[in-house]
């Protein structure tokens, strides 16, 4: 009998991702293919949903060429993809979303942000369903966007016959079957998911009922790693599969990384307890801290609780920063010397982010210190607002200690301080959490920060968590792979597949001699807040 393979793919900001596995979740190969983003206007960002298929379907392909194996070894696949809003019409062609009228731009990215202001109308509404999102909805989120195109973009409005989240629509185009996922409706659309219902009274509240009326968003909701349905015949043969695949109820990319690490270091399926004290921190462009808990656990300025939005029967917290690999290459690359650092990095064959670890440990051998060389700058990270917990996205960053020196270690001393602040940021979420019944002891990280081992230890020094990596790197894809077995019946339920598929990599302890430095930097990082308030309120009236 030939050996069965899953695959699970990740639609990110600027790439798809294809990763193929074995059941126990090794991964054989993977691929990538770029997709495009327009940004039309300031706080405007928008893709194509045909585009994105094109490049999930060549990315596939790619990974099944690379792993070398038959296309009817692949016994299931699932996705994962930003939360970000596609508009079909009723021949499920693209409707733009974009104020230049293309109808190729008929996706708003997760990140856009035009919608700030119907964000804070439904906020001022204080509705029900806002006790589901830390009481405060994000502009990230599909209603403020939704709201914005029905005021804004009339024809628009009356074309489009179904609004899906990004990892919806996937499914959607691989089967013929319009499923919603639980996790995308529960955690962006305000879907009730312990009552299994929408709150109609909240869409006609904002004039929005015909969403409802004529199943715009969806009527169909089921729980990541369903079997939807197999991959229809023009799928199949775009993907380069076959139709024997059965495809899986898809998951937001964060929360697939959730799904990747969750389970590593358990030999069984553990108790619901055990998973109270575990933080998964999923980092990207911005980052995701997801904890799940028995109980719902309503904490003002952190997303959720969201009931089986990852783990099936338990209710998701979901903190997040707006702004972080993101930050970080702002950092890198808005100064006069990036050209420097690029060409020495390149000069010596390493990554930017590794020359400049090497800058840093440089500039404390040279002053005889430790960390304490970032102690004349601060900085506020909030350079896209903040998610959480202070909720709110006009927030702006704050850099405090500049001086004229344009050096690449200036620099490196900047990134150094700005990779502080991140974790600072994190501290803050799980302080939060834990306020509100968390035990957050572990940190259980993936994506693009876990490849640096500076962020990694001072995210575990800042915090006083152990940070435990998987040992699978591509946790994200894995976390699709997990659904994906779950809907072709390789295991029983996600939790297991969450276990059985992952397994223990490196370790980060915290350094508790470094305690009392972090303690007062934390207090300084909750000053420049307290600060950048104060110089609003002084500034209002004009």
């Amino acid at each position: 009998m030939q050996p069965e393979y899953l695959i699970g793919v990740d639609v990110g900001t600027g790439s798809v991702r294809t990763g193929i596995f074995d059941l126990r979740g090794s991964m054989l190969a993977h691929a990538q293919h770029e997709i495009q983003i327009w940004r039309p206007g300031e706080n405007f960002v928008e893709q194509s949903s045909d585009d994105i298929w094109r490049a999930t379907c060549r990315s596939v392909k790619l990974a099944v060429q690379n792993a070398g194996i038959s296309t009817g070894q692949v016994v299931g696949i699932s996705y994962d993809a930003t939360c970000s809003l596609v508009a079909l019409d009723a021949q499920d062609q693209p409707v733009t979303v974009s104020p230049t009228g293309n109808p190729e731009q008929n996706v708003i990215v997760w990140m856009d942000h035009r919608a700030i202001q119907e964000a804070e109308r439904i906020n001022a509404s204080k509705h029900q369903v806002l006790r589901y999102v830390g009481r405060k909805i994000s502009p990230e989120m599909e209603p403020p966007k939704l709201l914005w195109i029905k005021e804004n973009l009339k024809e628009t409005w009356k074309r489009a016959a179904k609004f899906l989240d990004l990892a919806d629509f996937i499914t959607y185009r691989s089967t013929g079957i319009d499923v919603r996922s639980l996790c995308t409706t529960v955690c962006k659309w305000t879907y009730v998911g312990h009552k299994a219902s929408w709150d109609a009274g909240f869409f006609e509240k904002f004039g929005m009922g015909s969403l409802l009326k004529h199943e715009k968003i969806g009527s169909n909701i089921l729980p990541m790693g369903t079997y939807i349905g197999n991959l229809t015949p023009a799928s199949a043969d775009e993907l380069g599969l076959t139709t024997s695949t059965k495809v899986a109820v898809g998951i937001i990319d964060a929360h697939a990384g959730g799904l990747g690490v969750i389970g590593i270091g358990f030999n069984s399926v553990p108790r619901k307890s055990s998973l109270e004290e575990i933080l998964a921190l999923i980092g990207g462009t911005s980052s995701c801290h997801m904890a799940v808990s028995r109980e719902p656990r309503y904490i003002k300025g952190i997303w959720g609780p969201y009931y089986s939005a990852m783990i099936p029967g338990m209710w998701l917290t979901e903190g997040g920063q707006s702004a972080t690999g993101s930050l970080l290459d702002y950092i890198l690359k808005e100064n006069s010397a990036y050209p420097a650092i690029k060409a020495q990095a390149s000069e010596r064959g390493i990554g930017e982010y590794q020359f400049l670890n090497e800058v840093v440990q440089s500039l404390k051998t040279r002053a005889g210190k430790g960390l304490e060389i970032t102690k004349e700058i601060n900085i506020l990270p909030y350079f896209h607002g903040n998610r959480s917990p202070r909720a709110d996205p006009t927030l702006r960053g704050t850099i405090s200690g500049l001086t004229l020196d344009d050096s690449v270690e200036s620099v490196a001393l900047r990134y150094y301080a700005t990779l502080q602040s991140i974790a600072y940021g994190t501290r803050h979420i799980i302080e939060a959490m834990n306020a509100k019944g968390y035990r957050i002891k572990k940190i259980h990280a993936c994506g693009g920060g876990t490849k640096n081992p500076l962020w990694l230890q001072e995210h575990a020094d800042i915090t006083g968590c152990e940070i435990i990596l998987p040992k699978e790197p591509e946790a994200v894809l894995l976390g699709s792979a997990m659904l994906a077995a779950v809907g072709a019946g390789k295991y029983p339920t996600v939790l297991e597949a969450a276990v059985k598929m992952s397994a223990l990599g490196n370790r980060y302890l915290p350094h508790k001699k470094f305690s009392a430095y972090h303690k007062a930097k934390y207090q300084v990082f909750k000053k420049m807040y307290e600060h950048s308030v104060n110089y609003r309120k002084k500034l209002a009236r004009f």
